[in-house]
């Protein structure tokens, strides 16, 4: 039975654009394999983590929207978990279509420290 699925993947943040690449046809790949429909695979760029993952406080998101059956999302989940590149993933099953869009890809980055201030005699 197809279902809706959408997955979300965090990968570590300083891969090349030749591992990024291989990575999203790698997904690719094994939805197109498994005869699921891909619908969405979108960069969302790096992100601070809301606590470390494997001892990287950023990720790489990844946003990946498909149609599959219960075997795709076994096999997807089982290659994603021997993968050493992604630090998380959480698969969803939908009940409808997602309206929002998703977010765009912000750069998370640190606001610089303030300047320390000599205080006044």
């Amino acid at each position: 039975m197809v279902r809706k699925y959408e997955t979300i993947i965090i990968v570590q943040p300083d891969l090349g654009d030749e591992e990024l690449k291989g990575f999203s046809a790698k997904v690719t790949d094994i939805i197109a394999t498994m005869k699921g429909d891909l619908h969405r695979l979108e960069d969302w760029g790096v992100r601070k983590l809301a606590y470390p993952l494997k001892k990287s406080q950023r990720g790489r998101y990844y946003y990946v929207r498909f149609d599959a059956d219960a075997a795709l999302i076994a096999e997807l989940e089982r290659r994603l978990r021997l993968d050493d590149k992604v630090l998380r993933y959480q698969s969803v099953k939908l009940e409808k279509e997602p309206a929002a869009p998703a977010p765009k890809a912000v750069v998370a980055e640190e606001a610089p420290a303030a300047e320390a201030v000599p205080a006044s005699e």
